[in-house]
């Protein structure tokens, strides 16, 4: 995946996590706010709208009572009944306003007076008022009169309505109003549109809002974000631009001040093992000349050791084990300093693995003691020497610890070269396993006196890793332990190139 591709997704992830976790927290606060004063402001407008226009109605209605059904007289006929109530609604100004007033003839039989037939009848009139309204209320300390005014707020054919009714103390007709509440709803139906687009700019406002506060806090913590990541990259003069005195300004501080602390505590280590290095480096050169020296004489002794006292040629052949084994260490020693520097560089030519391997077995007179499987043509570009490294190292730890014979196959396997070298012995304990290609790493347990340095390995892994490839070891299931080496069948060299102006190191 791309570096760009990379930053996109972290930005997605960051969107789907804490910037959008503050706009949804800002849209819900101002959508709990916003729901909540519309629903408080229609509330109180409902109440108020239908208070005003029902007292307006009842209070008219109960005048035209005591004015005009009052002064009727006892046992009115009908036509007294429709006249007195077509006056009472004409004197409202609120259009669907009709009455209609009741009353009994000597024979109890009914006698009704409307203002208009088809707008209001006794049967739109609710029960249960017509039973309050007709209930002669007992005369306490608390009430005065035997009747009062009732109403109810009903819907007739899917439309508002107030009802209201009254009887005449005294003796007299009852009377009922019906006034229309249609216009006061669709009054309240407009304040509440408008209080829905308020509420939905509200939250539209709120979630702009929300952006912006987001963009301004997150984007210093993006930045704190990016440092860091500069910062684990290796960049450790990454610093951030501090502005203000609010938290996150202190954290940006404190940032600056940790990454300077960082930085100067890696220059230290880095001081330090850059003169470790140049230690190891400069001993193994400085040792070099007087082993030189050691080996030459090392070697006189052997070829006299025959001729000498039978109780010093034993110190003669220590000596000179020792001295090839102190030889090969700082060989070793060099070659690790060079790895651990970055000079180490490859040197890459066309070779026919087959023989490079051959001629690896036969410099060390190996070929008698290894099985060697493979396919002579196999062309493969890499470092010839350094193959021969990795190869001397893996069959001399096979002979060396597994035994003969030592099985070496040769392969191409998915656009890699393959080389397994398989030994007889009885494998690698399973708590050594993950430690082999450690430095100075040796299964004291097993091989309690080794003649190798504990480099061998760690080196042998390092030129497969220069080549871009890998060495892995593990146990047969036949018995014996297994080392793999993976190299790809192209190596790019380092810079693109490969001439003899590279840098070669050198061998002596």
């Amino acid at each position: 995946m791309s570096t760009v591709a990379k930053r996109a997704l972290i930005a997605g992830l960051r969107w789907t996590s804490l910037r959008l976790r503050l706009v949804v927290v800002f849209a819900l606060v101002a959508l709990t706010a916003a729901v909540s004063v519309a629903g408080i402001a229609y509330w109180l407008n409902r109440e108020a709208v239908l208070t005003r226009t029902q007292d307006t109605a009842l209070n008219d209605f109960r005048q035209a009572m005591q004015d005009r059904v009052a002064k009727l007289p006892l046992r009115p006929t009908q036509a007294e009944l429709q006249g007195a109530a077509q006056q009472m609604a004409a004197m409202s100004a609120k259009p669907g306003y009709s009455v209609l007033l009741v009353d009994s003839r000597e024979g109890g039989q009914p006698v009704v007076g409307y203002s208009d037939l088809d707008a209001f009848t006794l049967k739109k009139v609710p029960p249960k008022l017509q039973e309050q309204v007709n209930r002669e209320q007992p005369i306490t300390a608390g009430n005065a009169y035997p009747y009062h005014l009732f109403w109810v707020r009903t819907n007739i054919d899917g439309l508002p309505y107030l009802v209201g009714g009254a009887k005449v103390i005294g003796g007299g007709p009852t009377g009922y109003m019906l006034t229309s509440l249609k216009q006061e709803r669709d009054d309240l139906n407009s304040l509440a549109w408008s209080l829905g687009i308020a509420t939905g700019l509200a939250l539209l406002g709120s979630a702009l809002l929300a952006q912006a506060a987001a963009t301004t806090v997150l984007k210093p913590v993006q930045r704190l974000g990016d440092a860091a990541r500069r910062l684990g990259e290796g960049k450790l003069d990454t610093r951030l631009r501090v502005s203000g005195t609010d938290e996150l300004a202190d954290l940006s501080r404190t940032f600056n001040r940790t990454a300077a602390q960082l930085e100067k505590k890696v220059a230290d280590m880095s001081a330090r093992e850059e003169a470790s290095r140049r230690f190891v480096a400069d001993m193994s050169h400085e040792l070099r000349t007087p082993l030189t020296a050691i080996t030459a004489v090392a070697e006189v002794l052997e070829d006299e050791a025959d001729s000498l006292d039978p109780m010093i040629a034993p110190a003669v052949h220590l000596v000179v084990s020792e001295t090839r084994r102190l030889n090969d260490l700082v060989e070793n020693l060099m070659e690790v300093t060079r790895f651990d520097a970055g000079t180490a560089r490859l040197v890459l030519d066309d070779v026919d693995v087959m023989d490079q391997v051959t001629a690896c077995l036969d410099a060390r007179a190996w070929l008698d003691a290894v099985e060697l499987d493979g396919e002579r043509g196999m062309m493969v570009r890499l470092d010839p020497r350094r193959l021969d490294v990795i190869l001397a190292n893996l069959v001399g730890n096979a002979l060396k610890h597994g035994g003969s014979p030592v099985h070496v196959s040769v392969r191409a396997l998915d656009g890699e070269l393959v080389i397994e070298v398989r030994d007889n012995g009885p494998g690698i304990p399973a708590d050594v396993l993950p430690h082999v290609f450690d430095r100075f790493y040796k299964a004291s347990a097993s091989r309690p006196r080794s003649e190798g340095s504990g480099l061998g390995l760690s080196i042998a892994m390092e030129n497969a890793h220069i080549h871009g490839g890998d060495i892995t070891a593990a146990n047969s299931p036949d018995g014996g332990a297994v080392f793999t080496l993976r190299l790809p069948r192209d190596v790019e060299p380092e810079g693109g190139r490969n001439d003899d102006a590279q840098v070669r190191e050198e061998q002596s």
